[in-house]
């Protein structure tokens, strides 16, 4: 479970598409995780999907436009609905709800309550290729993307329930929900506009031989959540990440994405990114040894050496903090046993840093693998503050917020 959703209110409009059975399992996930859902269907979204089933996952009333005429409520149901949302997402968004918004159009429920409301709005377009590369379409879709109030977020390509293959396919519910959290958290704000930001994630792996290597268990969790969050509040984020144990598609986020296997690799990708970025989160674990030499092939068992010499890895934070440009920050972190302060301490001043995540690998839901984390943020000028054990995603934004402390520039 995660808190985070715990009384959100969530306000979705669902207009005609066969994605809508997509807006279906994310409602049914963000109810379970305790948000509140209150769902707006369309005419045309009603031939796809029935309000009832919306009613059911929700645990909420589906309102239909057969709501809004029939007028029996005290209060005009649109104006009810645009006052209790926090915010507004619309998916799947059909090309004709698309110009209604885009112009300021309102002849049904849902397009009353966008008129009526003041939160802000995300909306997640679904239509067939041929329709979304459509001239009327494409200037709609700029037309929406003028008004600040707007969340215009991207499609992806695959193959269509048209059978088609191209532009147009909505979001999967996992990358909706993170751009719902992202919306929430802000109010609405693409506070990271404009910023480069690089990250690393996952562990890395130094060979023995073919088949064999010296590794870690990180999966990679907290740097592909803080590459997603900060991608979500705008920034153009490029993320280098060793293998990782979660499943993780960078095309919904528009985040360019380095494979890496060995710290030398990723030292490589770092010399390569890190000159442009405006901020480094080094939540990459990288190892302290490597082989010093490694075997061709794969070594018999009988042939493996008893004794296997290494070498260390240099450190490559401490190599990045040395070459900043003014403006540039660089933030590390320090998976610590016992109490993480003072060895974080002495790492963000060995290594040069702005900042340093200090998170404890030794408590429950923390450390590597884990959904969830806690620790302390530590600047280089300041007092520590403590991160109370949350999500990553969550704790993301969380450090997100204090990253923009640092007077990026």
């Amino acid at each position: 479970m995660d808190p985070f959703w715990s009384g959100r209110r969530l306000l979705i409009g669902v207009s005609g598409g066969i994605a809508a059975y997509k807006t279906a399992a994310l409602v049914s996930a963000l109810a379970q995780q305790g948000a509140e859902i209150k769902v707006v269907l369309t005419k045309a979204a009603e031939h796809f999907i029935s309000p009832l089933a919306f009613a059911t996952l929700s645990r909420q009333p589906a309102f239909t436009d057969a709501a809004f005429w029939q007028a029996t409520r005290g209060r005009p149901l649109h104006i009810e609905l645009g006052e209790w949302a926090e915010a507004l997402l619309i998916a799947p968004l059909s090309a004709n709800t698309l110009g209604k918004l885009a112009h300021g159009l309102a002849d049904n429920l849902l397009t009353n309550v966008v008129l009526a409301s003041r939160c802000p709005v995300a909306v997640a377009p679904a239509m067939n290729t041929q329709m979304w590369k459509a001239e009327k379409v494409a200037e709609n879709w700029q037309q929406l993307q003028r008004d600040p109030r707007f969340w215009a977020l991207p499609t992806t390509s695959g193959r269509l329930a048209c059978d088609a293959v191209g532009e147009g396919r909505m979001l999967e519910p996992e990358a909706l929900q993170e751009y719902v959290r992202a919306l929430l958290w802000t109010g609405g704000k693409k506070d990271w506009q404009g910023k480069r930001v690089l990250v690393t994630a996952g562990g890395t792996r130094e060979p023995i031989d073919t088949v064999r290597f010296i590794g870690n268990p990180a999966s990679g969790r907290m740097g592909v959540a803080l590459a997603v969050a900060a991608a979500c509040r705008g920034a153009t984020v490029t993320l280098a990440h060793g293998p990782l144990g979660i499943p993780f598609e960078p095309e919904p986020f528009g985040i360019r994405a380095i494979r890496v296997e060995t710290a030398a690799q990723l030292e490589a990708a770092l010399q390569a990114e890190f000159p442009q970025a405006d901020l480094l989160w080094m939540a990459a674990a990288v190892g302290d040894v490597r082989p010093a030499q490694v075997y061709a092939g794969k070594l018999p068992k009988a042939d493996l050496p008893q004794m296997l010499p290494l070498e260390p890895i240099p450190d490559l934070v401490a190599a990045l903090a040395g070459n900043k440009r003014p403006g540039q920050r660089l933030i590390g972190f320090a998976a610590q046993s016992g109490d993480p302060l003072p060895p974080a301490r002495e790492k963000l001043r060995q290594k040069g840093l702005d900042a340093i995540v200090a998170n404890p690998i030794d408590q429950p839901d923390s450390g590597f693998g884990s959904s969830h984390n806690q620790g302390y943020w530590i600047p280089q000028q300041g007092s520590p503050e403590r991160l109370p054990l949350a999500a990553k995603p969550t704790l993301a934004h969380r450090l997100l917020d204090l990253a923009l402390q640092l007077e990026l520039g």
